[in-house]
């Protein structure tokens, strides 16, 4: 497939213009070319040595990734970002990165992905960041506990999950915003939801919780943010563009 094609097609389906103005992370096609071929993709969560290696070590001829290298660009192009960047460059191994609107996608995203393991039905965007949305809300089909949510998300996910268990015993309403989500721990409480899923916490979110009466889970925030990638790949691999995936858990 030609690369520019392949580009624009990521960016309609992912809406990543939209998010231009809201995303400290330049999404798109962050490094190499337009022009040229791409016929192997690599995905990984994030663009790191170890994954960019990977790739390289494929034959990929673009790496998609959701957390890239530049977060509001850089003034020198030394050290670890010259690391980084460097095998990209001499491999010809372009970088795609899509953060915020993986994360907000309601059919390919990352909080998508958590809602199916979930089971949970009656979907609506949530998490509001600017004019966007970065999560999804559902309803379970039958009520769960606290300790079921825990243990279903231990096992889906292969994580250890940590409970601030401050709401009602049954959940049933619940909100997802993957990653580092528990600053909307306050809009899940306004919208009367059950339990908030995300991945890791801040030492403030104890006291929010527990303040307004909410079940937070921490499920770890590589652990939430496997799914857009996957299905990335699925997708990339319908346009008839061989993929894998590089799996590089961080534990955290």
């Amino acid at each position: 497939m030609d690369r520019s094609e392949f580009v624009d097609r990521l960016d309609e389906r992912l809406r990543t213009d939209d998010y231009a103005d809201l995303d400290a992370s330049a999404n798109g096609l962050q490094v190499g070319r337009r022009d040229g071929a791409v016929d192997r993709v690599a995905l990984a969560v994030d663009a790191a040595e170890a994954t960019i290696e990977a790739a390289v070590d494929h034959g990929a001829d673009l790496l998609v990734v959701h957390h890239g290298l530049a977060w509001g660009g850089f003034d020198r192009l030394t050290d670890l970002h010259y690391d980084r960047i460097e095998p990209l460059v001499r491999n010809d191994v372009a970088l795609y990165v899509s953060h915020l609107p993986l994360d907000g996608h309601q059919e390919l995203g990352n909080a998508a992905g958590v809602a199916d393991v979930l089971g949970l039905a009656e979907r609506a965007p949530f998490g509001a960041h600017g004019s966007e949305v970065v999560g999804t809300r559902g309803r379970a089909a039958d009520p769960y506990t606290v300790d079921e949510v825990a243990a279903l998300l231990d096992r889906e996910l292969e994580t250890e999950t940590q409970i601030l268990g401050f709401g009602p015993d049954e959940i049933e309403d619940v909100g997802v915003v993957t990653g580092s989500g528990v600053d909307w721990i306050a809009e899940a409480a306004a919208a009367g939801l059950d339990a908030l899923v995300t991945g890791e916490g801040k030492q403030q979110a104890y006291h929010e919780a527990r303040d307004r009466g909410m079940n937070v889970f921490l499920a770890g925030h590589y652990a939430t943010e496997t799914f857009g990638v996957r299905r990335l790949g699925d997708l990339i691999e319908g346009w008839g563009v061989e993929t894998t995936y590089v799996e590089h858990p961080t534990g955290l």
